[in-house]
């Protein structure tokens, strides 16, 4: 699934030629976008491992210091014709990294993107089945839900419950098993939809908000166990207190957000139950 595609580097947001960025897929055609800040010792194995899966890979360095662009440059070079180097000149997070790599992605003529953190915490042998699952139903949703080993903080998994109960409020449903796993299949069409016309957050609300506003548009969600470690770098930038803070909010905006939307949900949800389209 490789394309010819050099290398390339940008500043910002690259500038792309104009297509239909909404249509319909006609075609399977997948990449990976991996989000790096200061992953240098991670990087490099991710990245190989991907690469293994015949993906094009669009690393998107977001800021990061000058050891990890140098690493980041070298990948590049190594990898001509598999690698797509992106680069923001101030850090935007972890989600406006992510929408930088989807829109690029998008606008390449990809029809679906898989996000991959760069800290190794997935585990890239699921690859294949996640792909496989978005190109049987090329306009779902394929996303992992952890499982985990004795590596992950219980903290962690106490705050992630939280945060699930919330998006089943949100969404009126139990359709999403964990927003917060960044081991997803985007089908772009759907995608872009949503961000021409809505700003998301761009730190690390983004994985959360992007799901569940997709399952608002009607967007199928399909939810693929995953082995999640903790993490093979030992670099989190989750910070505890605004990153807290930005997601309380966004389920808060999102609550009032399901509330006028609640008689169209919960008639698509009657709908299903009849097994009407």
């Amino acid at each position: 699934m490789r394309d010819s595609t050099p290398a390339a580097v940008s500043l910002l947001e690259p500038a792309m030629p104009q297509a239909d960025l909404t249509a319909a897929p006609a075609q399977f055609k997948p990449c990976a976008v991996i989000p790096v800040y200061n992953h240098e010792h991670a990087i490099g194995f991710v990245l190989s491992a991907v690469l293994a899966h015949d993906l094009h890979c669009v690393l998107v360095d977001d800021a990061s210091s000058a050891s990890c662009a140098a690493v980041l440059d070298g990948l590049a070079i190594a990898h001509p014709e598999s690698v797509t180097l992106l680069r923001h000149a101030v850090n935007r997070g972890k989600g406006g990294a992510v929408l930088t790599g989807l829109r690029h992605a998008a606008a390449a003529g990809y029809t679906h993107a898989m996000q991959i953190d760069a800290d190794g915490q997935h585990c890239t042998d699921d690859i294949p089945r996640f792909l496989q699952q978005a190109a049987a139903r090329p306009r779902s949703l394929v996303t992992g839900y952890p499982q985990y080993d004795e590596s992950v903080p219980p903290m962690r998994l106490y705050a992630r419950y939280l945060t699930h109960v919330w998006v089943w409020i949100n969404t009126l449903s139990l359709d999403i098993k964990d927003s917060m796993c960044g081991f997803r299949v985007y089908p772009l069409p759907s995608l872009m939809r949503l961000i021409q016309r809505r700003k998301l957050g761009e730190r690390m609300d983004f994985d959360t908000e992007v799901l569940v506003r997709l399952h608002w548009d009607g967007v199928s969600i399909v939810n693929l166990p995953t082995r999640v470690t903790y993490p093979m770098d030992g670099v989190s930038h989750f910070r505890a207190g605004l990153d807290n803070l930005l997601i309380s909010r966004l389920h808060a905006t999102l609550f009032f957000g399901m509330l006028w939307r609640a008689p169209r949900l919960l008639g698509r949800r009657l709908r299903l139950l009849r097994g009407q389209p």
